[in-house]
């Protein structure tokens, strides 16, 4: 999703509270923060030679140990992201998810949908690549395409 989708989904929801779900099917607890907001570039080159850039809208969710009671609303998240536009140039950009649970992780934001009282979106999880598999003499189907670290033994 791009940060324009989201912005329309918070302003048309303002008053829901969030959820995020994470790719598993676990939850964001109810009472995070959204403690910044970047544009996030990467520039780098691929292991071809080939130089290649990315950006993303990066939103942190933080939790507190002592917040229990806290709840972001779509519109108060609105008004963060408003804040965010000196830092970040352009509502085309991709919206990822940064988050802690064992270790920081960056989910991209794949869907929002209003339900059961919240405005719940949905998380997916993010893959490495070979971007010159050609150079690097590997077939297309050279990969699995499937995420084995991720899903329980015997699935």
């Amino acid at each position: 999703m791009i940060l324009g989708e989201l912005k329309a989904i918070l302003r048309e929801h303002q008053e829901k509270h969030l959820l995020f779900v994470l790719p598993g099917g676990d939850s964001i607890p109810p009472d995070f923060h959204v403690t910044e907001v970047g544009h996030v570039v990467k520039n780098f080159v691929d292991c071809g030679g080939t130089v290649r850039s990315t950006a993303a809208c990066v939103l942190q969710a933080w939790t507190a140990a002592n917040d229990h009671g806290h709840r972001l609303s779509a519109g108060k998240l609105a008004s963060i992201l408003e804040l965010a536009r000196a830092v970040v140039p352009s509502d085309d950009l991709d919206v990822e998810i940064e988050y802690e649970s064992c270790g920081i992780s960056q989910y991209p934001l794949v869907a929002g949908i209003a339900k059961d009282g919240a405005l719940t979106f949905t998380l997916g999880r993010k893959h490495t690549d070979c971007l010159a598999r050609e150079a690097c003499g590997l077939e297309p189907s050279a990969c699995c395409g499937t995420d084995s670290c991720c899903e329980a033994p015997g699935t």
